[in-house]
């Protein structure tokens, strides 16, 4: 297996924030507006692809079972929900308009 360089990393964090942010606009949503919080869920999407191949929500348990887990590769299936009644998707990544 070939080792990820922090600069692999990097890049990859920064191609998911830039997809997080379109998908965020499209839906009319923001993201999590405290930069910390949303580096921490940017980096754990990051972390999972790598280790993982998908794209997998830090926020919850992976089952090992991939056909199980596709529910929860980002954006899960719960996502428009939890944005719709609690303002916020699970991992704080998406928030809906002016709740952020």
């Amino acid at each position: 297996m070939t080792e990820t360089t922090e600069e692999q990393i990097r890049a990859l964090e920064e191609e998911i924030l830039a997809w997080a942010r379109d998908y965020a606009k499209k839906n009319g949503w923001q993201l999590n507006a405290d930069e910390k919080q949303l580096r921490t869920v940017i980096r754990g999407l990051a972390r999972n692809r790598i280790r993982h191949g998908e794209r997998y929500c830090p926020c919850r348990i992976r089952s090992g079972d991939a056909e199980e887990d596709k529910e929860i590769i980002c954006p899960c299936v719960f996502h428009n929900d939890e944005v719709v009644d609690e303002g916020h998707c699970h991992c704080n990544l998406f928030f809906g308009p002016g709740t952020e």
